[in-house]
Formats: C-alpha cells, sequence, structure tokens
C-alpha cells in the first residue's frame, strides 16, 4: 500500500481525531499564536473590513474564529480537505454565527473552490502546502489565478531548503520540525516556489518573518 501525501489523506484519519475532540490539535496546535500571526501577517498585507476573504485549507477556523468578526458579514469564506472540520470550527469556535452563512465552509479536495464566489480579492494559504508536494503547489496555483480574476493578493507558506544538495535531506528547521522532500511536512527550494507561481500569473516573493514552526510566507500578487 502506498503513503499517503500526507497524514491528512490518510483514511479515517479527520473521524478519529474529531471523536477525541482534538479539532485544534490537528491542525497544527499552538492554536492562539498561530491564528494571531495569521491575522498580523494580514493586516500588514492589506487587508481591511470589505474585502471578501478566502481562507484556503481553514481547518477549524482558527483564521476563522479571528476573522469573521473583523470582516464585514458574510466575507469570510472557508474551504478544506474535510468538511466535518469545518463544521466542528463552526461550531465550537465561531462566536457569532451570524455573520457567517455555514454554506461558505466548503470540502475541497482537489483546489477547486466549488461555490466560492469570484469576487474573492484576498486569499491565504497557511500551513497548507507546507504539507503537499509541489506538484500540488504547481497545480493549485494557476486554479486560484483563474478562478478570483479580481484577487489582489495571495499569501501562503512553505517550508524551504537553503540548496538543492540539502533539499534531499532530512532538514530541521529554526523552529525545530524536521522537513523532507518526499513526505510530509516537505520542504521546498525557494526557486521552485517562486517559479511555480510565476507560471501561475503571479509576481511573488519570499520573506522571513518568524513564523509558527519556521515556515516562509509567500505574497504573491497576479501579473
Amino acid at each position: 500500500m502506498s503513503r499517503p501525501i500526507s497524514p491528512y489523506h490518510k483514511p479515517g484519519f479527520y473521524d478519529a481525531a474529531l471523536s477525541k475532540g482534538r479539532h485544534r490539535d490537528i491542525v497544527g496546535g499552538r492554536w492562539e499564536e498561530t491564528g494571531l500571526v495569521q491575522m498580523q501577517l494580514l493586516l500588514a498585507a492589506g487587508l481591511e473590513r470589505q474585502h471578501s476573504f478566502l481562507d484556503i485549507g481553514a481547518g477549524a477556523l482558527r483564521l476563522g474564529c479571528r476573522l469573521v468578526p473583523y470582516l464585514d458579514p458574510g466575507h469570510y469564506w472557508a474551504t478544506d480537505l474535510s468538511g466535518a472540520l469545518l463544521r466542528r470550527g463552526y461550531d465550537l469556535e465561531l462566536a457569532d454565527k451570524s455573520r457567517l452563512p455555514d454554506d461558505h465552509l466548503i470540502e475541497d479536495a482537489d483546489f477547486a473552490f466549488p461555490g466560492v464566489p469570484a469576487a474573492i480579492d484576498m486569499a491565504m494559504a497557511f500551513a497548507v502546502f507546507t504539507h503537499l508536494p509541489l506538484s500540488h503547489l504547481q497545480a493549485a496555483l494557476p486554479r486560484v489565478r483563474t478562478r478570483f480574476p479580481h484577487l489582489q493578493k495571495l499569501l501562503f507558506t512553505v517550508f524551504l531548503a537553503p540548496d538543492y544538495l540539502a533539499a534531499q535531506s532530512a532538514l530541521r528547521q529554526p523552529d525545530g520540525v524536521v522537513t523532507h522532500s518526499d513526505r510530509a511536512p516537505y520542504h521546498h527550494l525557494g526557486a521552485d516556489v517562486l517559479s511555480a507561481a510565476q507560471t501561475a500569473g503571479f509576481a511573488a516573493t519570499l520573506s522571513d518573518p518568524y513564523l509558527p514552526r519556521g515556515q516562509i510566507l509567500c505574497t504573491a500578487i497576479p501579473c
């Protein structure tokens, strides 16, 4: 039997974790710290209340429970591999459900974004591509670019390897996470990440503020 591309793709993973009440843990833990970092990154990137925002790989709404009260009502959309995880976050983590229609929570296994409006103008995929091979990033970015013609900015995170030789081995990232070239969590070469963005129609930059787990932020602007 082949190994799943990430723990999240293992059959029964979500059912087992949710049955134990671990909806916060399975999205990486450090719930408060990471949610605050995400919010700070978005505000620094120019997010305003009137923006229509897409949270790609939203999980249990770690960002959503902060962002929904900030954005105008109905302006937050969330996708995730697990619809059950989204709903658990909606039920347990979102204080004012009147600001978020539950049909804005969309299960999406392949970055097709079914039902998400074309009006999205800002998006984030935090700790999503860190758990996927480079080929998935290369496939996802053109779909984002095509589906959302009004997109102003996409922020996503990756783990990086310093060079080709280092990328072939396991690497310990600055925050202690060990990443790999062939299994999750994955690291990539910075040049490959930027090339994937450019091919998809984005002008992208990599920056290295301190992010949980040693992730690096990529800011992609349609061009």
